[in-house]
């Protein structure tokens, strides 16, 4: 029997939301600290959600471009116990962060991206999203499925993420065989702001997948 895919609803802002997501059994959430972003908290806003929901669910912060330094500051002072990495960030930042943190590596399947690259991050999980030109992840775009499939067998730990929804996800699960799905847009009604009830058909559509692949 296969591991029940995992659920991280990513771009979480405030404790309502927080909440509902450990009550309907999210295993993680995101917390954006890009300032770029739509979806930016401060770490003393997160600590203090990350108070309010049960430590079975795992806070991870999510940053672009930075460095170590500025990733360990925030992180502690926001009290995540991971951390999600967008950019630049090489292989040597991220072993040094992994002796402290979980750490998830983020590629975008953009038409340069090779699926052995993930290669140099062994001591990360990796996070597959959608590329776009601009944007750093909660886009709704969704990712190269197929290029996902083939990181699979090269991470230790795979995050499927790019455009999620009760809809599609099931065939992403079935496509890729992720460890976990990484939904952010898929359950807003406005950036940052989640739709509850759309959380809870996601978790339905990725228990339904979870049921078929043990089935099958």
């Amino acid at each position: 029997m296969m591991t029940p895919v995992q659920i991280k609803i990513c771009g979480v802002t405030n404790v309502k939301d927080a909440r509902a997501c450990s009550e309907l059994g999210i295993s993680m959430i995101g917390f954006n600290f890009y300032p770029a972003s739509p979806r930016y908290i401060g770490p003393e806003a997160v600590r203090q959600i990350i108070e309010a929901i049960p430590d079975r669910v795992l806070a991870v912060g999510v940053f672009v471009d930075s460095g170590a330094k500025e990733i360990r500051h925030t992180a502690h002072a926001a009290g995540v116990r991971c951390v999600q990495l967008h950019g630049r960030t090489s292989p040597h930042a991220c072993s040094e962060l992994a002796s402290e943190f979980r750490v998830i590596r983020a590629f975008s399947t953009d038409p340069q991206f090779q699926p052995e690259e993930v290669s140099l991050f062994g001591a990360c999980d990796v996070l597959i999203d959608a590329h776009h030109p601009r944007l750093r992840g909660g886009t709704g775009l969704t990712c190269d499925w197929r290029a996902a499939r083939t990181t699979r067998s090269l991470a230790q730990f795979l995050f499927l993420s790019g455009g999620l929804t009760e809809q599609n996800v099931g065939q992403a699960i079935a496509t890729v065989a992720p460890h976990a799905v990484d939904v952010c847009s898929g359950v807003e009604s406005a950036p940052g702001i989640k739709d509850h009830q759309a959380i809870e058909d996601f978790i339905t559509a990725v228990r339904t997948a979870n049921s078929s692949i043990n089935a099958s």
